[in-house]
């Protein structure tokens, strides 16, 4: 059964049932939010399918009819009058504490559910009531820092949404140069990492031999890419993103590449924040392309550090108990500079130093819960990656030297690891890193050799800030980007 028939099934339906309700289409325009808490009630009063398809198509065609403090009173009517049946759930808990059986047990988790979260299940059943709940919860998402009460919502929808878009029902897709062009339009909007500034850009992304880029996609949702993945097919594991991107650069059949580098992980859905299926992407894209390619030895990406340069500034500011050196606070002074990279400075010890500052952010900075500063490397270690090499400097577009002073990351996804490193982060807060990278933690910044004075390496030569080619970031990156 296509999606189309069974949307116009749906439709028909709800066409049914408004005949029934006497329901006009467009009768809600110009309601109120207290329209549509009576519809809401009604929805989850009714029993019949077609009243509920056309009462779900009614109330989400409302919502979209209303102003954006109506919207917000809508909101906060269904944390106000749609959470659980307070008196059900005491006689609930009294049974339970006088008789713990099965049926107690049952009857106590149906009566602390809210009534919103039925009601949501409800609206799902209108024609397009997914798409429109995810544009639901993307507008609730940025209300929450004006209306914290507004979390109870967000909470139900995350609960829902985890069980709807569990990767079960996900399905993977290629996209090609021969994908419809409304896809790759979205491709290019959604782009979170590196920007794709023009459809030739994409094509360089998309068209060669030695290029991939996969997607997840919902049934319900079937235009709208959820998440994706851009991978460079090499002979190495490349660290600086200039050389992936770059204009003059020769493809190679996708036959001799040993390595396989995700260079950007795209979330597309700000109505889905949260919900993860970003790992279970980068696992099945790695089973495909070792079955497609078995030559593939190494599965690596090639990431941001979009926490780096605010923490390194607050690191120097304290010269007391920081991890910095003498010596490397020193070097870094240069960065003091906004014209830094066009300046005359030692280029090596700023690399040593830099890198020795970005082992120990990777390694020894935390958060409050023990874990990783850095958001893309809570992702990628998470998912049982190992934090593998450091690259300066990796990205020397405006955004890169922003976020990260040009730094760039490898993490390596080592197939017989991936569950062993994957319950060391989980159960220990442990980041697996390779010697190389802890070797720079070890190093004190003392009797350092310093490079010549204004040269740095050769990657950077003819990359300067804007002209790296696509490569500079959209503020809209997420975590979990690559």
């Amino acid at each position: 059964m296509s999606d189309t028939f069974f949307g116009d099934l749906l439709a028909s339906i709800a066409e049914r049932g408004r005949s029934l309700l006497s329901l006009r289409r467009g009768s809600l325009r110009g309601g109120s939010e207290a329209d549509l808490g009576e519809l809401s009630e009604a929805l989850l009063s009714g029993r019949g399918e077609a009243s509920g398809v056309a009462l779900a198509s009614a109330v989400l065609a409302g919502y979209e009819a209303l102003g954006n403090e109506a919207r917000l009173a809508f909101l906060n009517r269904l944390v106000a009058e749609f959470g659980c049946d307070h008196e059900r759930l005491k006689g609930a808990i009294a049974a339970y504490a006088a008789e713990p059986s099965p049926k107690s047990v049952r009857e106590l988790h149906f009566a602390a559910e809210p009534r919103r979260q039925e009601l949501i299940r409800r609206l799902n059943l209108a024609p397009g009531g997914t798409a429109a709940l995810v544009r639901m919860r993307e507008e609730l998402l940025g209300a929450l820092r004006q209306d914290p009460e507004l979390g109870v919502i967000d909470s139900d929808f995350a609960h829902l949404f985890s069980s709807w878009f569990n990767p079960g029902f996900l399905v993977l897709r290629p996209i090609d140069w021969s994908t419809p062009a409304n896809i790759l339009e979205k491709i290019i909007r959604y782009e979170a990492v590196h920007e794709i500034g023009t459809w030739e850009d994409l094509r360089d992304r998309l068209e060669p031999p030695d290029r991939r880029c996969f997607a997840f996609f919902h049934p319900q949702l079937v235009d709208e890419p959820l998440i994706f993945v851009e991978v460079a097919l090499t002979t190495t594991v490349s660290g600086t993103i200039g050389e992936l991107l770059a204009e003059d650069r020769v493809p190679i059949p996708a036959s001799e590449a040993t390595t396989a580098v995700f260079y950007s992980i795209s979330n597309c859905q700000d109505g889905l924040r949260g919900i993860s299926f970003g790992n279970f992407l980068i696992k099945q894209v790695v089973e495909k392309l070792k079955r497609d390619l078995p030559r593939l030895s190494a599965f690596v990406t090639l990431s941001p550090a979009p926490g780096f340069a605010r923490w390194l500034t607050e690191e120097r500011k304290h010269e007391d108990g920081s991890g910095l050196s003498a010596s490397e606070r020193t070097a870094l002074a240069v960065l003091d500079n906004e014209d830094w990279l066009r300046t005359d400075f030692p280029a090596e010890t700023l690399r040593e130093a830099l890198l020795a500052a970005a082992a120990h952010y990777f390694l020894e900075a935390k958060t409050a819960s023990g874990r990783p500063r850095d958001p893309v490397a809570r992702f990628h270690l998470g998912n049982g990656a190992r934090l593998e090499r450091l690259n300066w400097p990796g990205d020397t577009s405006e955004r890169g030297l922003g976020e990260a002073h040009g730094l760039m990351v490898n993490y390596l996804y080592k197939l017989d690891d991936i569950e062993t490193n994957h319950e060391a982060f989980a159960t220990r807060n442990e980041v697996v890193a390779s010697s190389q990278v802890r070797r720079y933690l070890r190093k004190t910044g003392n009797g350092r050799a310093a490079g010549r004075r204004g040269a740095l390496p050769r990657v950077a030569a003819n990359m300067l800030p804007g002209e790296a080619n696509g490569a500079e970031r959209k503020e809209s990156a997420q975590e979990g980007g690559a």
